[in-house]
């Protein structure tokens, strides 16, 4: 499990078109994604399972516990960026709620796009 980040703070602004914006890089991917938003209510749970695909799970909102093959829980808020390998057992907990978005695809590094968190 690699923990990245997103936060605004990473991006880069953005003026083409008049544009004032910041983008915060995620993935690209050349093969099919799946992409979905999951909704962790208080005490919510992702209960622990193997990775079919390599998984990036982008907290948008809230705050909760992840772990991954080590089993070491690890805090996690809004902006950043979870990743697990293919095969790689993980969970995900909450017990206020959180929002996070969910990008799956069997060719997925979000290395070359964020930096891992401090």
């Amino acid at each position: 499990m690699k923990i990245y980040t997103f936060k605004q703070g990473n991006g880069k602004k953005i003026t083409q078109f008049d544009s004032d914006f910041i983008m915060s890089r995620i993935v690209m991917t050349s093969k099919e994604a799946h992409i979905g938003c999951m909704y962790l209510e208080e005490n919510g749970l992702i209960g622990d399972h193997q990775a079919v695909v390599p998984q990036l799970l982008l907290i948008v909102h809230g705050e909760g516990i992840v772990r991954g093959e080590d089993r070491q829980l690890i805090p996690v808020t809004a902006g950043d960026a979870v990743f697990w390998e293919k095969d790689e057992w993980h969970e995900t907990r909450s017990s206020e709620g959180l929002a996070a978005i969910v990008i799956e695809s069997p060719e997925l590094d979000p290395s070359p796009f964020m930096k891992l968190r401090d």
